[in-house]
Order: structure tokens, then sequence, then C-alpha cells
């Protein structure tokens, strides 16, 4: 049986973050502690890392920044990413899977209470 590994909560929060649209690597990271309420933390080794083995997988590309702005306007002089037809299918089947998890947590009498 080819199992595959389950990603991690940061790479999920990253492509979550994608699927809003294409960001650069510190909006990645400030969205993630956003979502989250400071819960996940990306230091650069795990988000860049993160970043490159998601690119590797062909989960995510760099893309151009065009139209994508600074916050003081000028055009911004980073690399841009964003989710893959690849990566977009990726995501579905992984937040597929949590769901299912989740189902079955709520199942259970003594763990329904706090899941509701």
């Amino acid at each position: 049986m080819n199992r595959v590994k389950p990603p991690s909560l940061p790479v999920l929060h990253i492509m979550l973050v994608l699927a809003d649209g294409a960001r650069h690597g510190y909006a990645i990271k400030q969205s993630v502690e956003q979502r989250t309420d400071g819960a996940i933390r990306l230091g650069p080794g795990t988000l860049y890392e993160a970043i490159q083995r998601l690119e590797e997988a062909g989960q995510i590309a760099e893309t151009a920044a065009d139209g994508l702005e600074t916050a003081n306007g000028q055009e911004a002089q980073r690399r841009y990413y964003r989710l893959t037809e690849r990566g977009w299918a990726t995501l579905r089947k992984d937040l597929q899977a949590f769901g299912q998890l989740i189902d079955v947590a709520r199942a259970n009498p003594r763990l329904r209470k706090g899941l509701a």
C-alpha cells in the first residue's frame, strides 16, 4: 500500500494562505501567525524549507508580482508564490482527510463536547 504522509500543520496553513492568493514569504509568515493567533510561528528555516518542498512537489510555483504592491506602494522585489493545480488538489484532499478525522473525533462521546 502506498501511504502518503499527511502535511504538517505549518504546511497546511501555508497552503491555506496561498488559497487566498499569491504571497511572498514574509506575508505568508504573517498571515499564518495572524490566523492562528500566534499558535504557529514560522521561523525563516521552517518557512523556506516548507516552500522549497512544496515547490519541488509541484504544489506551489513562483509567480510574477504583477499588480501586487508593498504597503508603501512600491512594486515588491520579492518572490511570490501561488498554488498550482496539483497544490489545489492536494489541499482539497488533505482538508477532506482532516474533516473525516474531526468527524470521527466528534462521534466519540468523551470528545464531542469539546469539539462542538
